[in-house]
Order: C-alpha cells, then sequence, then structure tokens
C-alpha cells in the first residue's frame, strides 16, 4: 500500500490522543507519540507519508507482520459466524487454537488455558504453581520482564517493577546468567553457567525449598537484553526443581511462535518445563490473546479439584480464530524457518560487521530474528552507553541514536543502554538488509558519545 499524506487527518488523531489517551509506562506531559495512519508486513506510515521499517515488531509481537491477508480473512470470517461466545463452552475456534498450541508445545504441555495477554498468562501459572504445591515463594531473576500486572510486575527484575514492588509478595530475586556483564566475576560461559547455577542453588537453600513453589525464567529475556542463557544452564535449573519438588516455568511470551527460529526458545535447549506462558507472536498481536501451557501432573491437580481462576474473554473466538490463521500461516509460509535462516545468514554476520566498525557496539548478541546490540561508552571497561534506568539529559545519546534511526526510515526498539533488532520473523532479506543499513548510519551518532 502507498502511504497517502493527510496531515490534517492524522492534527485530529493527535490531538484527540494528547487530550484524552493515557499512555502506560510514560509522564503523560512529556511524550510525543507518533499519529499512525497505516502499516503492511514490515513497515508503517505516519499521516505525512513517510514510512519506517519496524525494527521493533510493534511490541515484538507482529512476527508475520501487520495486516496479513489470511489472517485479517479468518477474523472478519469468525466475526461473522460467532462474534463472542462464554469460556465455559467448548467452541470450534478455541478448540482447535489449543490443539494447534499444544502440538508445537515441548513435551507434555498439552493442556491450554487462555488469557488475554502475557501478563495474566504469568499471574494464572503462579497461581497454578502455588495451588499445585502449596508452597507461597516464586523466584524469578534480576534483569526480565514479566509483565505490568500485579504480581507480574513483583515478579518483573528491573525499573519497572520499584515503584508497584509491595515487598510482601512472596517473590525473591536472583541473578541469572550474563557473561558480558556477569555478576559472577566468570571468563567463560561454562564458568558463568557453573557460577550461576550455584548461586542459584545457595539461593534456594537459603530460602528453604519448601517454601518455594516455583522458579520463572524468560527462556531468553527479552526487554533486558536478550541474553541467551549458555549451555547447560536451563538444564541445570530443570535439574534443581526436580530435586526440590519446585515448579520450572518458562516465559515465552517474547520468545516464542518462531522469534527464535524454533516455535519456541525452549526447543533450542531442549528442557521442558511445568508450566509455559505464551502471548505476543501467538495471533501476532491482532487480537488480544495469551495463555499458559500445562503440563499433565500440574492439570492432574485440578482434575477433581476446581481451579479458581478464569476470565470473562478466556479463548475469545475472535481471538483464537487470529492464532489458528497465524499458526497455519507460519507453517505454510515457512515463517519459522525464515527467522532461522536469516538469522544464521544475514543478521548475525552483518551485526558481527557493525561491532567491528562502530565503537559504540559493546556487544553482539541473539538468535533467529532475536537480537540486541549493548552500546557502551568505552568497550575496555564495558561501561555503558547511558547509565542504569537514564532519563532526562542522562538519556541523551540513546536518545540521539534513535531520532538517528528515525530519520533514516528505521523505528528502532531502545531500551536502557540496548538496541533491539526484532522485525517481523517473516522480514525478507532485502527489508533487513534496508534496516540493517539504517542501523549502520544511526550508530554513528552513538559512536559520538565514545570515549
Amino acid at each position: 500500500m502507498t502511504p497517502q499524506p493527510n496531515p490534517s487527518a492524522g492534527a485530529a488523531v493527535k490531538a484527540a490522543d494528547r487530550t484524552h489517551v493515557f499512555h502506560s509506562w510514560s509522564a503523560q506531559d512529556l511524550i510525543d507519540p507518533l499519529a499512525v495512519a497505516g502499516a503492511e508486513g514490515s513497515y508503517f506510515w505516519d499521516y505525512d507519508g513517510k514510512r519506517y521499517l519496524d525494527f521493533t515488531s510493534g511490541l515484538v509481537y507482529t512476527n508475520i507482520g501487520y495486516q496479513h491477508p489470511k489472517v485479517v480473512a479468518a477474523i472478519q470470517e469468525q466475526a461473522a459466524r460467532m462474534t463472542t461466545f462464554a469460556p465455559a463452552f467448548a467452541v470450534e475456534a478455541r478448540s482447535e487454537a489449543a490443539r494447534l498450541i499444544a502440538e508445537r508445545t515441548p513435551g507434555d504441555l498439552d493442556k491450554i488455558f487462555f488469557t488475554n495477554g502475557g501478563a495474566d498468562a504469568v499471574e494464572h501459572a503462579v497461581r497454578m504453581a502455588r495451588l499445585h504445591t502449596g508452597r507461597p515463594k516464586v523466584l524469578s531473576a534480576y534483569r526480565s520482564y514479566h509483565g505490568g500486572t500485579q504480581q507480574a510486575v513483583n515478579l518483573t527484575g528491573d525499573p519497572r517493577r520499584w515503584a508497584s514492588d509491595s515487598g510482601s509478595a512472596g517473590v525473591v530475586h536472583f541473578w541469572a546468567p550474563f557473561l558480558y556483564r556477569s555478576r559472577f566475576y566468570a571468563e567463560t560461559e561454562e564458568q558463568e553457567t557453573a557460577r550461576a547455577l550455584e548461586h542459584l542453588e545457595t539461593t534456594i537453600a537459603f530460602e528453604g525449598p519448601g517454601t518455594i513453589a516455583a522458579i520463572i525464567l524468560e527462556t531468553i529475556p527479552g526487554t533486558a537484553g536478550i541474553m541467551v542463557p549458555p549451555p547447560g544452564y536451563l538444564a541445570g535449573v530443570r535439574e534443581l526443581c526436580d530435586r526440590h519438588g519446585i515448579v520450572f516455568v518458562l516465559d515465552e511470551v517474547m520468545a516464542g511462535f518462531g522469534r527464535t527460529g524454533e516455535w519456541f526458545a525452549a526447543d533450542l535447549s531442549g528442557v521442558v518445563p511445568d508450566l509455559m506462558t505464551f502471548a505476543k507472536g501467538v495471533n501476532s498481536g491482532y487480537v488480544p490473546l495469551g495463555g499458559v501451557a500445562i503440563s499433565q501432573k500440574i492439570a492432574e491437580t485440578f482434575g477433581k479439584r476446581p481451579y479458581p481462576g478464569g476470565l470473562t474473554y478466556s479463548g475469545h473466538p475472535l481471538a483464537c480464530a487470529a492464532a489458528v490463521a497465524t499458526i497455519e500461516v507460519m507453517a505454510q509460509e515457512g515463517v519459522v524457518e525464515n527467522a532461522k535462516r536469516l538469522g544464521e545468514t544475514v543478521v548475525g554476520p552483518a551485526l558481527a560487521e557493525l561491532a567491528e566498525r562502530h565503537p559504540s557496539v559493546g556487544e553482539v548478541r541473539g538468535v533467529g530474528m532475536f537480537w540486541a546490540l549493548d552500546l557502551v561508552k568505552d568497550r575496555e571497561t564495558r561501561e555503558p552507553l547511558v547509565p542504569y534506568n537514564a532519563a532526562g539529559e542522562a538519556n541523551a545519546p540513546m536518545a540521539a541514536f534513535a531520532a538517528a534511526a528515525k530519520q533514516h526510515g528505521l523505528w528502532p526498539f531502545v531500551n536502557m543502554n540496548r538496541t533491539h533488532v526484532v522485525p517481523p520473523c517473516n522480514v525478507s532479506e532485502a527489508e533487513l538488509k534496508e534496516g540493517l543499513a539504517a542501523l549502520d548510519a544511526a550508530l554513528t551518532v552513538a559512536d559520538e558519545y565514545t570515549v
């Protein structure tokens, strides 16, 4: 679709937004949201006709891009047949979505509890774990994000938690592995794995194994920096959970449904959790949907005992119809394989070349269509380009970098001192190269702040 400029319409949209819309995670008077006129595939555009290549995939959820015609048609067809129906009934779209998801989840995660998104999926996974074990505590990692609802934000391990952290949510945080900024003074992946597991084992021992219901981890932490766990770490956590009767929960809200070049990031390690949360890419975000994939032993806990939880829109027919169509599109069009191939042959090598040319790039890491660049002021000391949780003038280098990317037609995903490369999983090679060229140009601005 060719964008048609309509500045007056854009001004009206912007005025109504600024008057009435209360935006998430924002100081309302300090933001200037772009008025978006349309989107298609890997691109969106504003009312002035300027087009942007979306290297954010919305919020890392448009895994098949915007406005895929088969998914749009499926939503329209479902709306004509049955727009909505209560969750206590068996509905074709809901049943088929659950079947297709269960076919792809690892191990025996064959029961699907539908939610409206990722945060409430985490809420329900934790509730299930506590009821299954009869224990109160949940362990989660620093450098993590699990959602904005009350329990999920307390599980989160970044500054978004602070304002809502009650200190009484039964959450204990620990350090997960991240070799580039190791908390364990490790020099190799093997050391990082061993020391991170020793730290977790000690935390379990001092907290009391019999008090811990679950350990929850993002299979690959997303907004925290796309830190692929070193070999053996997830298997080691699985073993610790088995040893102490702790439920192992993997959060695949961001990493799932093709993002890593596999259906789920857990497939990269061969580890099967007891519960797995999902959302975002399950239907490319076209209609809100999330869920919990449940193992047999957890499901059996609620075989004769009612599960005390539910949502009015659990398994909403429109959302599930979108999920069915999305999964079918991904299978038919080789979207997962595309993410894997282009990650290995295009993104990985290109980002490595950028790191060689730009002193602001401290590290490149990722897999599939799930990458991050750690931006630094000094490569030798690894001092971040901006301080932790920087705002205002302290965040000026990252703001300048993001502005430069937009000037070159690239909409970046920036978080603290990182920029992420997370385009749609069905992005073309030509689109990727266009985006990487724009990223290359924008990094010259970040380079100006290095020593």
